[in-house]
């Protein structure tokens, strides 16, 4: 099977299957995708992720505020912790770092938010979704500070260099690639998928944004992960089965709060293999 690990299923598009939430997740189900991350933006999401997760046994949710949305007052550790725990979440994030986009956050908010973020982490031994775009060495500088590598954390949609993951998976990271790796452009980013070890990569639509080849320009969905996959193991030159099934055991042995709501084959295989 699939896992999503990294899509906003609370803003999908109403061009999705007609905004049909429920139409979107069997899609996804129907092309062996059977786990979904469902990613806070803001902390006022938790409510509605929540409600998701408790009517989709396949659904699981994060807590946290992305590093470019404007808040009228920044959220302290305690908050993050709160939230995060009051609503069953299985990571913290996203937040990070965008100083491509700074005009809208400035950096040393960004900075003050990201760190915030990562010590509710540590204090919830939860790993942490981390958005990062254009802030190698202040994101790796607060990661060394904060996070404990036995817990980590992933560098979801992951468009940076490969030394900057390389350094991260020391650290206890995975590395998260998105429909982006299909684009014409993206060779580096397909230098990466070669190259990083498969047991350190995730696979991920971050839908409803950035739909891989062939869909690009609709609004993504989660059954599309499945040709994120299909480009890994074309540059690998393995099968997509063994992409499936190692991103997968990646994802439960990062988010391990999310293994019993795994499915059942899926747990007793985890299990045998001692990865949980």
């Amino acid at each position: 099977m699939f896992v999503d690990s990294h899509c906003h299923l609370d803003r999908l598009s109403d061009n999705t299957h007609g905004g049909d939430l429920n139409a979107t997740l069997e899609a996804a189900r129907a092309a062996d995708v059977n786990q979904f991350l469902a990613i806070a933006v803001t902390l006022d999401d938790m409510p509605r992720l929540a409600a998701l997760a408790r009517e989709h046994q396949d659904v699981v949710i994060s807590a946290g505020l992305h590093p470019l949305h404007t808040v009228e007052q920044e959220p302290s550790v305690e908050e993050i912790v709160d939230t995060a725990d009051q609503y069953g979440a299985v990571a913290i994030g996203e937040s990070g770092l965008d100083y491509h986009y700074r005009e809208s956050v400035p950096a040393d908010v960004q900075y003050a938010r990201f760190k915030r973020h990562l010590m509710a982490a540590h204090e919830l031994e939860l790993p942490i979704v981390v958005h990062t775009r254009e802030a190698k060495d202040d994101t790796l500088t607060l990661l060394r500070e904060h996070i404990d590598p036995k817990v980590g954390g992933v560098l979801h949609c992951f468009t940076e260099d490969l030394d900057m993951a390389r350094e991260a998976i020391k650290l206890g990271f995975y590395i998260s690639l998105s429909g982006i790796v299909t684009f014409r452009n993206a060779e580096s980013l397909r230098e990466l998928a070669r190259n990083l070890p498969l047991d350190r990569l995730l696979i991920e639509t971050d839908s409803p944004y950035l739909a891989p080849v062939p869909y690009r320009g609709k609004p993504n969905e989660p059954a599309w992960v499945v040709k994120v996959a299909e480009c890994i193991a074309e540059e690998r030159g393995i099968s997509v089965d063994e992409v499936a099934m190692q991103t997968t055991a990646n994802f439960y042995h990062l988010f391990r709060a999310a293994v019993p709501e795994a499915p059942a084959h899926i747990r007793d295989g985890l299990a045998q293999a001692g990865l949980v």
